[in-house]
């Protein structure tokens, strides 16, 4: 197989190329790879996805339906801080409908969109797992429990 040219000299794509190569540039590596480039740039853009598609052979619609399918795939660049809100059933009963309202009225972006500053970056998960301190939010990473609406904007405020 002739591999196509890499997008272009930025040395982030080595790290796509050696993973493609680690793993035999199998259709079935394609979450795994799909996951490296996000790591690299932040996000799958269409010259990600079309160099991916070509590279493992798959049709360029499966790599997109994979990257739309699955939450955690970015197809845009996120904002400096990110804050996801778990919408479990556990999170929805105790009050994650009226935290995203809260940062909707606050900020104006629902899940999956960054403040127009590139600030903050809203997501959504479907569980995190952490069902006993619901509603549960995690900032930059670090999840925190029983978070109320003035909790969430307060902490977003600062960024």
């Amino acid at each position: 197989m002739t591999k196509p040219p890499t997008p272009s000299d930025d040395m982030r794509w080595r790290a796509v190329d050696a993973r493609m190569l680690r793993l035999g540039y199998s259709a079935g590596a394609l979450i795994e790879v799909l996951h490296t480039v996000q790591q690299a740039f932040g996000y799958l853009d269409d010259v990600a996805l079309t160099y991916v598609a070509s590279s493992l052979r798959v049709p360029l619609s499966k790599v997109y339906g994979v990257a739309t399918f699955y939450s955690l795939f970015m197809l845009k660049p996120q904002g400096e801080h990110t804050c996801v809100v778990c919408t479990g059933t556990a999170c929805h009963i105790n009050g994650a409908s009226g935290i995203l309202t809260g940062i909707r009225d606050r900020f104006g972006i629902g899940p999956k969109q960054t403040t127009g500053d590139d600030r903050i970056s809203l997501l959504t998960a479907r569980c995190l797992g952490a069902c006993s301190i619901a509603p549960a939010v995690v900032y930059d990473g670090e999840a925190k429990g029983k978070q109320t609406v003035a909790q969430v904007i307060a902490r977003l405020e600062d960024w």
